[in-house]
């Protein structure tokens, strides 16, 4: 099955996944988060309904708060020419939930969207009880898939090059990633056990000079400054042996880990709690840091924790998983 995603008025460029997810570098943008969904299926990403060719009869359109008057007009169109089109969020983070629903107008095209469309994509449980108390029927809880099963996005490293904690997170400005909690959580683990950590700055000025306050305080905090496009980042995570992290809208720094072929702790997301669950919340901070320790301590529970994970991830996030899950698509 080829399936279609289309995210009206967004700037991502259209892009072609007929021959599977690419390659590193040659992927703009690369199949990860919802443009996984189309990477998994040999489909496509399109700005508007009609560079979508008509043989394609599976469509996923995604939502913002910006787009909603667009999705619409799109999503008749679509089904106009007896396409079956389901939805899904583009963002499923808190606030881009509250920003989409917090508008009258905004709810009330919304629901419409939800009644009219043949069904919807949820990343979690929580999103599907949203989609259908707004009118969604068909609704599949599908997390964007990860391509594990493709090596040409295998990052992982040897154990012998990996050395301490990477921060998978970099903005103190954006409170949901609780950037800062994370970074002094993993500044202390790394001043008591004489490890590096490595984060992001993705602030500038700002950002760095509170940087470089906690590194007065660490020798061996490392600032890198952002942004990286992904394969770089992907292989400078990589250098390290955990992701720390407190975001609780994680998947993508979930998925990354997974990409690198390393243990990913904080997060709460659906990704992480399906390849992390004993990393993850519910797990509580104090069980994270001793875990954390531990994974930085000890090679055998650091290559126990990476082949569950990865086992866990073939099983329910892999793209010939995922790809057989959209198969099962409502009728328009």
């Amino acid at each position: 099955m080829s399936l279609a995603v289309l995210n009206p008025g967004g700037r991502d460029r259209p892009r072609s996944y007929f021959d599977g997810p690419g390659r590193p570098g040659d992927a703009t943008p690369p199949p990860i988060g919802v443009h996984a969904y189309a990477a998994c299926c040999k489909g496509s990403l399109h700005r508007e309904a009609k560079s979508i060719p008509a043989g394609v009869q599976n469509v996923l359109i995604l939502l913002t708060k910006s787009n909603l008057r667009r999705a619409m007009a799109e999503l008749r169109e679509l089904q106009a020419r007896h396409t079956c089109v389901r939805i899904a969020f583009r963002q499923s983070r808190e606030q881009d939930i509250a920003d989409l629903l917090g508008d009258v107008t905004r709810h009330e095209l919304f629901c419409e969207i939800c009644r009219e469309a043949n069904g919807a994509i949820a990343d979690s449980p929580l999103m599907a009880a949203l989609f259908k108390a707004a009118g969604a029927t068909h609704i599949r809880v599908i997390p964007p898939p990860c391509p594990v099963d493709f090596p040409d996005w295998d990052f992982s490293q040897p154990l012998t090059k990996k050395r301490g904690i990477f921060i998978g997170t970099q903005s103190f400005s954006d409170s949901s990633q609780r950037h800062a909690t994370a970074l002094m959580i993993a500044n202390r683990i790394s001043i008591d056990l004489a490890c590096p950590l490595a984060v992001l700055n993705s602030e500038g000025r700002r950002g760095g000079m509170i940087l470089k306050r906690i590194q007065k305080t660490n020798p061996l905090l490392f600032i890198v400054e952002a942004p990286l496009d992904y394969p770089d980042f992907l292989r400078l995570m990589a250098l390290h042996r955990i992701v720390w992290h407190l975001n609780a809208n994680d998947d993508p720094i979930a998925t990354a880990s997974l990409l690198c072929r390393m243990p990913c702790l904080g997060g709460s997301g659906t990704i992480s709690r399906t390849a992390f669950p004993k990393l993850s919340v519910p797990a509580t901070l104090e069980d994270m840091d001793s875990a954390a320790r531990t994974l930085l301590s000890c090679d055998t529970d650091w290559r126990d924790a990476v082949e569950d994970s990865q086992a866990r991830a073939r099983e329910s996030l892999s793209f010939a998983i995922t790809a057989s899950l959209l198969e099962s698509n409502p009728s328009p």
